[in-house]
């Protein structure tokens, strides 16, 4: 471990970053947690034993909140998830990928919320779609219907998510947590990490409540090359056997109708999946340009 701050009286939230060979991105993610107008929260990178510079790039920030904790060797991604959570000494938890972005304010809206709202476990929001060099690809993803915005209780989410037939809740930049809630459930779920967000949240909702901000507070990166042909065959399946997992494990909420929707949907769920990595190629490629129209026909694409 790296010790870059002291130990000192625990901050009211912590962003924990796993990271692992994200030396073009990781230099952006740190900034956009240490620009945030609340200051009462620790950064804390995991390095899953690194070899491409994504050491380096973390070791040249000097800022009292930050805290590096290093793997002598590589560990499986959910074990560095929860590595990260681990080495977090505060009440309130962000995991952030470590290409993605964080608004200025998304620590202060989100915080807000679980301060006044007791019985709420997780809070989350929208996000921008976002390209190699911080472009918008598409705006506002994530909470699009009424039954997903305000606080909502595990009926609410379950059901969404059945019909919805994918991940309506939001990335882990999305969120935050109560570190209470995560420790009461058995922390991340030890399925596949493609689906390792919606299922911590929908797990999360069996302790506590849901909030949904109608904001947008976080950019989830398209990272060029990140899913070749044969993960996204397999995240697909991943995908549906999660939501299959769901509709069982949540028997007593689902309804005939929820299912019968999410199976209608998912030819719609499938096109969107293909499309969204068609965007995460070259930002000057053909591909890119025609898939970025298709998730944002007004053609917004902005920094």
């Amino acid at each position: 471990m790296t010790p870059h701050s002291a130990e000192i009286t625990p901050p009211i939230a912590s962003v924990c970053i796993p990271l692992f060979q994200k030396a073009d991105y990781v230099g952006r993610t740190i900034d956009s947690v240490l620009a945030q107008t609340f200051t009462d929260f620790e950064l804390v990178v995991i390095d899953n034993a690194s070899t491409d510079g994504s050491s380096a790039v973390v070791d040249s920030f000097d800022d009292p909140r930050l805290r590096v904790v290093r793997h002598a060797e590589t560990v499986p991604m959910i074990a560095n998830f929860a590595a990260a959570v681990a080495a977090t000494r505060a009440p309130l938890v962000k995991v952030l990928m470590a290409d993605d972005l964080i608004e200025p304010d998304a620590l202060a809206r989100q915080v807000a919320v679980l301060d006044a709202e007791p019985d709420v476990a997780v809070v989350s929001s929208r996000h921008h779609l976002v390209d190699d060099h911080d472009r918008v690809v598409a705006r506002d993803r994530t909470l699009r219907t009424p039954d997903l915005v305000g606080r909502q209780d595990r009926s609410a989410v379950v059901r969404r998510v059945v019909r919805h037939g994918g991940n309506p809740l939001g990335g882990p930049g999305n969120m935050l947590f109560r570190r209470s809630a995560f420790e009461q459930v058995g922390g991340f779920p030890t399925d596949d990490p493609f689906v390792l967000d919606v299922a911590l949240a929908v797990r999360l909702t069996t302790v506590g409540d849901f909030y949904g901000l109608p904001e947008t507070l976080s950019r989830f990166r398209l990272a060029s090359g990140s899913e070749s042909g044969a993960a996204r065959r397999r995240n697909l399946r991943a995908q549906r056997a999660f939501v299959r997992g769901v509709r069982r494990d949540h028997a007593d909420v689902v309804r005939r109708e929820d299912v019968v929707r999410g199976l209608a949907r998912w030819p719609l769920t499938w096109l969107r999946h293909h499309v969204i990595m068609a965007a995460s190629t070259d930002p000057d490629s053909r591909v890119h340009r025609a898939a970025a129209r298709v998730l944002d026909p007004r053609g917004r694409r902005s920094s």
